[in-house]
């Protein structure tokens, strides 16, 4: 049985990345996962298939049938919404709660990129970023939390970045919605305790995802010489932390915790 088993998991931008990762991390657990995504439907079909095949394999790992409950209890389900909007994420937290009856573990993951100095930066620029990776956490929480409230249990992880710690050129968007996640996440964390609600907040650092690859190698290399790990993170990596806060950080709220290889102390 595994540590997040009888669980229910919400995955925002869960359609590839780290985002992928963490959802099939939480369902090798053992949770319910809904995976949310906003335009890439058929990746998250396939991210959804997977779970399902890992979820059979661990039914017949168990001795039990691929045909039997693990199967039909729907182990997953996809959400469409654009978590920027505030009606969308409001009704796909509806959504999961109707379709499962309770939401234990939030996972505020959607984000995005529109890299520029700011003598070039536009005002979309800037709002669409911020509204993708900073809104979209506070319209998530806000949804979930009379929920988690009345369970009296909640595991909310938000994903932010060593970039909102440290800053990086060429992303003053990116860095300000990223650390006004680790902000909001302290906050919510005080706010929440007396309901068994944690949040916590996970910082990767440079991570090998699909945006990452593109980057000329010779540019990757120069990354990588001030990593003290002198290598990229791994989406399996982040997701590892993501569960662990999950599963086993009970007494941990409040907390930024970095997974950066030590590019950031």
């Amino acid at each position: 049985m595994g540590r997040l088993e009888g669980r229910t998991a919400l995955v925002t931008g869960a359609s590839r990345g780290i985002g992928r990762a963490i959802a099939t991390q939480l369902a090798r657990e053992g949770a319910k996962v809904a995976l949310n995504y906003r335009s890439g439907e058929a990746e998250a079909r396939a991210v959804e298939e997977e779970i399902r095949a890992l979820r059979q394999e661990v039914a017949r790992e168990s001795g039990g049938s691929s045909d039997t409950t693990e199967a039909n209890e729907a182990p997953t389900m996809l959400v469409q919404a654009n978590v920027s909007d505030k009606d969308q994420s409001r009704e796909m937290i509806r959504r999961v709660v109707e379709q499962w009856g309770r939401l234990d573990i939030l996972v505020n993951n959607a984000g995005i990129t529109r890299d520029r100095t700011m003598r070039k930066m536009t005002d979309e620029d800037w709002l669409e970023v911020i509204n993708t990776n900073l809104n979209s956490v506070y319209f998530c929480v806000s949804a979930a939390m009379p929920v988690m409230i009345e369970q009296n249990y909640g595991r909310i992880i938000n994903i932010s970045s060593y970039v909102g710690q440290a800053g990086n050129f060429g992303q003053a968007n990116y860095a300000a919605s990223k650390g006004g996640i680790i902000a909001f996440t302290k906050t919510a964390a005080i706010e929440l305790a007396k309901y068994n609600i944690t949040v916590n907040a996970i910082a990767p650092g440079f991570t090998l995802t699909d945006m990452l690859a593109k980057v000329p190698e010779n540019v990757q290399t120069q990354i990588k010489a001030k990593i003290p790990l002198g290598r990229f993170g791994m989406p399996e990596e982040i997701a590892k932390a993501v569960a662990f806060i999950a599963a086993d950080g009970d007494y941990i709220t409040g907390q930024q915790i970095n997974v950066n290889g030590g590019v950031y102390m």
